[in-house]
């Protein structure tokens, strides 16, 4: 994990605050740049946490673009279902691999940059939440 680091980035291509992730991981040498937003080429994976007022976007757009610019891995947390969807291998109108994962495991994602893994049994999940 040395050589990565977490941070909320927006991106360069972006309209202005449009589309910041919650989370994007880039490598650690990217990060020691400090820059407020990050060409998407050196994103490889962005994390979203779903509200009650992004669950469209945060299902529906986002997915198309951040496939569309290459974004290898996009991770929605989802506290209102209590559950993860990983999404994977982008293409122009989005991902092709979906899986959706309950909260508890611990969830592997493959990169680039090495092996991440994502504790999942603490987050935070809406007492609505299906279960």
């Amino acid at each position: 994990m040395d050589r990565l680091r977490a941070q909320l980035a927006r991106f360069e291509d972006a309209f202005p605050h449009e589309f910041c992730p919650d989370l994007a991981v880039i490598p650690a040498e990217a990060a020691a740049a400090d820059r407020t937003a990050y060409p998407a080429d050196l994103i490889e994976l962005v994390a979203e946490v779903v509200s009650p007022e992004s669950v469209r976007r945060d299902y529906e757009m986002k997915p198309r673009w951040y496939a569309s610019r290459g974004i290898a891995n996009y991770l929605l947390l989802d506290p209102l279902k209590g559950h993860v969807v990983t999404m994977w291998n982008p293409g122009p109108d989005g991902y092709r691999g979906r899986d959706t994962i309950s909260y508890g495991p611990e969830l592997a994602v493959d990169s680039s940059l090495g092996k991440l893994s994502i504790p999942t049994a603490r987050l935070p999940v809406d007492p609505k939440a299906p279960s």
